[in-house]
């Protein structure tokens, strides 16, 4: 006799949001985690006050109405809009390209006038785009490119972006309205009192393990349970026997600044090549805060090395191949289910976290 029914290694929104319907099942559950908290990636630290997004930002937003539904009877949510602001080398521009960006850029008033001036740049480039740098001159012409995605892009990916395949930028998002709004979701905002409200209901009735590496226990660990939900990295599972999955990574750098208000926005991204962090985050602005001092994170995006966190799947043609080797390999485990980010090397916006892990609970627990 199993002590569990599932042991979930890792503590993360896929994790916790399975945990969760386990429980309403009677089912027993035991979480182990590497890290010495809960929640992966939407974790929240309270510093001055503020709740700081430890891992970056994260900004709910879903047009999933069932999604939506099931976060807000784990917390209120504010009525927060992500309106990123665009520095570059101190000239401020609004994201996504918007009327107010090319408004700003051109100094054009009307659709037609911001129209007139993307076509008639666009044609700085003639043919099927070899690379991202000539893709994205195609979608919204030189200056925008030159100044707003290549040096951002560069610093992102760690390459030139005449090295990057013209499949990275497939699109770009360009309204022709006065509209900031970053997301064209139904439905967005950020949980009042922080993430970590969610992750403590998510998890609540569950045995968890905190600072414990399962792979290296992890024949006694799928001994206590019934069934695993691995969510870790697929390839360390397997040791890597095909080779490394790439991924992007990236460090924070967080301090407390003796003032209000630091840039009067969540997010700043800064888009020259110069300037070595992608962004700036002011957190207490997620949730309109009013605190006497403010918390600001700059983000920098490294390459993935062992012992780093694996943030960003590097989803080319090669990275795809390996994947679908371990993939194969995990289709043949009948007493372990690999999801989330890492379980399956895919990038996921939460409300997608949330589906595939209501999906797979549902098929599982019926």
């Amino acid at each position: 006799m199993k002590t569990y029914d599932y042991v979930l290694v890792g503590a993360g929104l896929y994790s916790g949001v399975f945990a969760y319907l386990a429980r309403q099942k009677g089912k027993k559950c035991l979480v182990v985690e590497k890290r010495n908290h809960m929640g992966g990636n939407i974790y929240c630290e309270e510093i001055e006050g503020i709740h700081v997004h430890s891992y970056g930002a994260h900004i709910f937003h879903t047009s999933n109405r069932e999604v939506w539904k099931f976060v807000n009877e784990l917390a209120e949510f504010n009525r927060y809009t992500n309106s990123p602001v665009a520095n570059y080398k101190g000239e401020m521009y609004n994201l996504p390209f918007n009327m107010n960006t090319f408004s700003k850029m051109w100094n054009v008033a009307t659709p037609a006038e911001a129209k007139a001036k993307i076509e008639e740049q666009k044609n700085a480039v003639t043919g099927e785009p070899a690379n991202l740098e000539e893709q994205a001159i195609r979608l919204v012409g030189t200056d925008i490119y030159q100044k707003l995605v290549k040096g951002y892009t560069e610093k992102q990916w760690g390459r030139d972006c005449k090295e990057l395949p013209a499949f990275i930028i497939k699109r770009l998002p360009v309204r022709f309205t006065y509209d900031n709004n970053y997301f064209n979701d139904s439905y967005q905002g950020i949980p009042i009192g922080g993430y970590n409200v969610i992750i403590d209901k998510l998890f609540e009735g569950c045995d968890v393990e905190l600072e414990t590496d399962y792979l290296k226990k992890r024949e006694y660990y799928d001994g206590l349970g019934e069934k695993t939900i691995y969510t870790g990295m697929i390839d360390a599972f397997y040791g890597y026997q095909f080779g490394k999955l790439e991924y992007r990574s990236l460090e924070f750098e967080t301090e407390t600044v003796d003032t209000d208000n630091y840039q009067g926005v969540a997010v700043v991204n800064y888009t020259d090549r110069e300037t070595p962090y992608t962004r700036i985050i002011e957190h207490k602005h997620f949730e309109f805060g009013t605190q006497q001092k403010s918390v600001i994170t700059r983000e920098y995006p490294k390459d993935w090395s062992e012992g780093m966190e694996p943030y960003y799947p590097v989803n080319d043609e090669t990275n795809q191949e390996l994947f679908q080797k371990y993939r194969m390999l995990a289709e043949q485990e009948p007493h372990i289910i690999f999801g989330g980010r890492l379980g399956e090397y895919k990038y996921y916006d939460m409300d997608k976290v949330i589906e595939s892990a209501m999906k797979m609970a549902h098929e599982e627990l019926k």
